[in-house]
């Protein structure tokens, strides 16, 4: 990649926006800076930072996935997901054990076992911990959580105290003096989230603990996790379906989408196409057949007028994975499907894409395309990436000249 392209495609969108994790920003958006694993899966007292650009390598088995699965987790119970939609699919037999549990974890004297995750988020309101206990065994319960600051400052905390009832007691700290919220939370979802219906804001130790808690929600509710599956992606798809799924399957429609609401990104996404696939080309569109709810569209890339087009369902598995990870890294939260907090402006929200296999059918030229997009629009402050990949060769070259590069051994 030379001098002209290390600029790159992307250079119209580049901006001085605030990013989190560079040096010398004025504002930042709220962004988990670490994983906290002390008891996950096989992972066990394991921290990993997270830079605005992160590729977790290692051996099979070190764990890479696993963490991408706890960030998944959190952002899911952050968003107010409850415990059995999101870890409960994995506990196919009852009385058999927990995936999530380590397998050395001993059980209590009444048969409880249980995992424990957490994270370090940055933001306005300054560095912060979540951490989150879960029973998994015999029966999936929150039995605690804390947010509280570096030095150990606890903001608020909640406790199983009674394992008869259903429910959770939270504690805040007001003038330095514990104080129990009177009435209780339900056991089965997180507490944080539900915290500002709650805490009336009417005091400064309430609007501090409310931006503390806001910025831990919004950071992880800015998640897009992402694998594409060029299989989905082949065939022509519903055109009113104009927000691109995890599996990329709809990739056609939102094409169209991205066409027709914002020709700069698009013109970006084709800069990246023409450098990610093989051949010349001209033009990235779509084919609308039918009309209203019956309409149908495909994708394609133009050639030239000297050439026939191609249907995006005759690329290669590792053109089409490129060409959607290129589109997710490009546009950003405004036609992908995820939720944010839509009383926080978008300047000051941070999406995080989770790419597990990041290298996945494509060659070293095409992932060194995406790690370089990704650090560029990392530097805008709006896309932050985490992902796994091998270890050495081409991610070691970008980790050297990628500004906010990271790589992750977790085989270490």
């Amino acid at each position: 990649m030379g001098a002209s392209q290390q600029a790159g495609p992307t250079a119209a969108l580049d901006g001085p926006v605030a990013a989190p994790g560079y040096p010398g920003q004025s504002v930042r958006a709220p962004a988990v800076s670490a994983l906290r694993l002390s008891a996950f899966r096989s992972l066990r007292a394991r921290t990993v930072p997270l830079d605005p650009v992160t590729v977790l390598t290692g051996p099979s088995g070190s764990g890479k996935s696993t963490v991408l699965e706890a960030y998944e987790a959190l952002a899911r119970l952050g968003q107010g997901g409850l415990l059995e939609e999101v870890f409960g699919h994995r506990a196919t037999t009852p009385g058999r054990p927990s995936p999530y549990v380590p397998h050395t974890a001993q059980a209590d004297r009444q048969g409880r076992r249980g995992f424990r995750l957490g994270c370090s988020v940055t933001g306005p309101a300054g560095p912060l911990h979540f951490d989150v206990a879960v029973q998994a065994e015999p029966e999936l319960r929150v039995v605690g959580e804390r947010l509280s600051r570096p030095a150990g400052e606890t903001l608020v905390a909640t406790a199983l105290l009674d394992p008869a009832r259903r429910s959770v007691t939270a504690t805040r700290q007001v003038a330095g003096v514990s104080r129990a919220l009177r009435t209780p939370f339900p056991d089965d979802r997180l507490t944080l989230p539900l915290l500002p219906l709650r805490v009336a804001g009417n005091t400064a130790e309430d609007r501090a603990l409310l931006a503390a808690v806001e910025q831990v929600v919004v950071a992880l509710r800015s998640v897009f996790g992402c694998d594409p599956v060029p299989a989905r992606m082949r065939g022509p798809v519903a055109a009113r379906d104009g927000r691109l799924g995890g599996d990329c399957g709809n990739l056609a429609a939102v094409l169209r989408r991205t066409h027709a609401e914002c020709a700069t990104r698009h013109a970006a996404l084709l800069a990246m196409v023409r450098e990610g696939c093989a051949g010349p080309v001209t033009q990235l569109r779509s084919e609308t057949a039918g009309s209203g709810d019956s309409a149908m569209v495909r994708g394609v890339l133009e050639r030239g007028v000297s050439a026939p087009a191609t249907p995006l369902e005759w690329l290669g598995e590792g053109e089409l994975r490129f060409l959607a990870l290129a589109l997710v890294l490009v546009t950003g939260p405004g036609v992908l499907s995820v939720q944010t907090v839509d009383e926080v402006p978008a300047a000051q929200q941070a999406l995080t894409v989770l790419a597990d296999g990041l290298d996945r059918a494509l060659d070293a030229r095409q992932t060194a395309e995406l790690l370089a997009l990704a650090g560029r629009m990392a530097r805008r402050g709006h896309v932050r990436l985490l992902a796994t990949g091998p270890s050495g060769g081409v991610l070691a070259r970008e980790a050297a000249r990628t500004e906010g590069l990271a790589l992750v051994d977790l085989g270490r």
